[in-house]
C-alpha cells in the first residue's frame, strides 16, 4: 500500500516537472489522475520513448543530433546510448536497458525519471542567470583580477614544488586494489567502444546508402509505370481524369500519417494480442467433423429424393395431358388417346368373336 502511494506521488511529481519544463510532448494532454500519469510514464510505448529522448536531449544537448539519427535507424543503439547517458550521470548501470525500454518496475522508472529531470535546466534558469549576471557584473569585474592573481600564485607554487615529479609519476599507486583494476580495464574498454562505435557508424552509413539506392530504383520503376506523371495536364493522349503530382503528394502524406498512427496503436494496444499463440483445438473436433459429413450426406440424399418426387409429378402430369389431348388419327378422325384405345379394344373383341363362333 505504501509502495502504491509512493508511485502515485512520484507520477504526479514527474508529470508536473515535465509540464513545468514545457515538454512539447505533453501538449494536448490533460491528465488529472495519478494512474493515467503512471501509465503514460511507465508503460512501454512510442510516446514514452519520445518523452525520454526529449529529456536526454535536454540534459545533454550535444547528443541531440546523435539521438535523432539513431531514433530513425537503430532503436537498440538509441537505447544503449540513453543508458550510457544515465550511467554517466550515475543514475543507473550501463546495461540497465529495462529502465529505458519501460520493462522495469514502475517505482524504479519513476525514480530514474525524477532524478533525470533534476538535471534538465528549467525555462526560468536562463532568465535568472541573465538577471544575476547583470546585477553582479560590477562585483565580478572587481574580483576577477584578484582570482587571476590567486590562481597564478597557486600554479607557481605547484610548478616550483620539488615534489612535482613524484606527484606526476608516483612510485606506488594511491588507489585501492579494486579501483586500480577498474581503471586498468576502463581504458581498453573505451578504445574498444570508440572502435565499435566507428564501425557501427560506418555500417549504418553503408546500410543507409544501400537503402537510398534501392528506394531510388523503386521510385524510378514506379515513375516509368505512371504515365500521368510524364504527360502534361493538357496532353491529348491522356485517358481519364488527370492526376497531378500535388494530389499524389497529398495522398502519400495522408497514407504516411495513417501508417504512423496504426504503428503507434499496434505498438501500444495490439502487440500483446498479436504475439499470442493460436488456440488449441479440442480432441472432439474429429467427432464434430464426422457428424457434419454425415449430416451433409443426408441432406444431399433428401435433396435427391425431392428431385425424384418432382420428376414423378412432372411425368404424371405429362401423361395426363397426353391422354386428355385430342389429336388426328387415320381417316381424319380427331380423338383422344383413351378413346382411340377403347375403340381398338372393341374392334379386337369383335374380331375374336367372329372366329370363336
Amino acid at each position: 500500500m505504501a509502495g502504491g502511494l509512493k508511485e502515485k506521488q512520484l507520477s504526479q511529481r514527474v508529470y508536473e516537472s515535465l509540464q513545468r519544463l514545457r515538454c512539447p510532448l505533453l501538449e494536448g494532454l490533460f491528465l488529472r489522475e495519478a494512474e493515467s500519469m503512471q501509465e503514460l510514464l511507465c508503460t512501454p510505448s512510442l510516446h514514452r520513448m519520445d518523452i525520454l529522448k526529449w529529456i536526454c536531449m535536454s540534459v545533454c544537448p550535444s547528443l541531440s543530433k546523435k539521438i535523432l539519427v539513431l531514433a530513425s535507424t537503430q532503436t537498440d543503439a538509441l537505447i544503449q546510448e540513453m543508458a550510457k547517458l544515465g550511467f554517466e550521470m550515475m543514475l543507473c548501470r550501463p546495461d540497465d536497458t529495462d529502465l529505458i525500454k519501460g520493462s522495469a518496475t514502475p517505482l524504479r522508472q519513476l525514480v530514474f525519471l525524477d532524478q533525470l529531470l533534476t538535471l534538465v535546466p528549467g525555462p526560468q534558469a536562463e532568465k535568472a542567470s541573465g538577471n544575476s549576471s547583470s546585477s553582479s557584473s560590477s562585483v565580478g569585474d572587481l574580483s576577477l583580477s584578484e582570482e587571476v592573481t590567486r590562481t597564478e600564485e597557486l600554479l607557481g607554487e605547484l610548478l616550483s614544488s620539488p615534489h612535482l615529479p613524484d606527484l606526476i609519476h608516483p612510485s606506488c599507486s594511491p588507489w585501492p586494489a579494486d579501483i586500480r583494476e577498474l581503471l586498468l580495464k576502463r581504458e581498453p574498454a573505451g578504445k574498444t567502444h570508440r572502435t565499435a562505435s566507428g564501425k557501427a557508424k560506418e555500417h549504418s552509413l553503408k546500410e543507409a546508402s544501400a537503402l537510398l539506392e534501392k528506394t531510388n530504383s523503386v521510385l524510378s520503376e514506379i515513375y516509368s509505370e505512371c504515365e500521368f506523371l510524364k504527360a502534361g495536364p493538357h496532353s491529348s493522349g491522356s485517358r481519364g481524369p488527370s492526376v497531378s503530382a500535388q494530389s499524389l503528394r497529398i495522398a502519400l502524406s495522408d497514407l504516411a500519417q495513417l501508417m504512423s498512427a496504426f504503428g503507434q496503436v499496434y505498438a501500444t494496444d495490439f502487440r500483446d494480442y498479436c504475439n499470442r499463440e493460436p488456440p488449441q483445438l479440442s480432441v472432439n473436433a474429429q467427432v464434430f467433423q464426422t457428424t457434419h459429413q454425415l449430416l451433409h450426406a443426408c441432406s444431399q440424399e433428401l435433396q435427391a429424393l425431392q428431385h425424384v418426387s418432382e420428376t414423378s409429378r412432372t411425368v404424371i402430369k405429362t401423361v395426363e395431358q397426353r391422354q386428355q389431348a385430342r389429336q388426328f388419327w387415320s381417316k381424319g378422325e380427331m380423338r383422344s388417346l383413351p378413346t382411340k384405345v377403347a375403340e381398338l379394344k372393341r374392334k379386337y373383341r369383335e374380331f375374336l368373336a367372329v372366329y370363336r363362333q
